[in-house]
Parts: structure tokens; C-alpha cells; sequence
């Protein structure tokens, strides 16, 4: 997702998919909603802002990393990848690490 937001941002000449994507996955779920009438509780135990810098730290991460956990951890691996073997164990280290910060040296929020 990250990835084709990006080649939005900073075009890559093929937006017409991107876009279609994008409009899809956010139309897709609204659509599903409206014509069953679940309802789905979002429950965040995080404050709004951290779940955005979050998701923006983890933006970032997947620019500089050169894909994502998944495909990194399931098709690079599946490929035998130095690379994403190398950048699994990356994002792998940084959570615990920043899960344990977050919760005993921070504290919950």
C-alpha cells in the first residue's frame, strides 16, 4: 500500500492504477458496510497521534527499506534474499525493541 501511495506522491507516470487501487480499497469496505449493515467497533488502545506517527514512521521505513514486511519477510525470504533476510531481521529487532520502550520505559499511554 505504502508503495503505491508513494508512487503517487512522487509519480512514476503510471497513476491510473494506483489511483483505481487506492479508491477501490478505501470504496470497497465503505460499499460492504453500507450494503450489509454490519457495523465493524474500532477500538484504539493508542492516542490518534501515535497511531499517525506510526503509520508515518512505518511510511518511511518501507521507502528507505525498499518494500514492506510482507514482502520482504514472505516473498524475499521464499526467495532466499541476503537482502530481505537482512531487513526481516531489521523490522523484526525494531519492534521488540520499540514495543519494550514504548511499554516499560514509557509506560502505557
Amino acid at each position: 500500500m505504502t508503495g503505491i501511495l508513494t508512487g503517487i506522491i512522487l509519480p512514476k507516470g503510471d497513476w491510473d492504477w494506483r489511483i483505481a487501487f487506492l479508491i477501490g480499497s478505501i470504496a470497497a469496505p465503505i460499499v460492504i458496510l453500507l450494503l450489509t449493515d454490519i457495523s465493524l467497533p474500532l477500538q484504539a488502545e493508542l492516542p490518534s497521534w501515535a497511531i499517525i506517527v506510526g503509520g508515518l514512521l512505518v511510511g518511511i521505513g518501507v521507502t528507505f527499506g525498499g518494500g514492506c514486511t510482507s514482502g520482504h519477510g514472505v516473498c524475499g525470504i521464499a526467495r532466499l534474499s541476503t537482502r530481505s533476510i537482512v531487513a526481516t531481521l531489521t523490522f523484526m529487532a525494531t519492534t521488540f525493541v520499540t514495543v519494550f520502550v514504548v511499554r516499560h520505559v514509557f509506560g502505557d499511554f
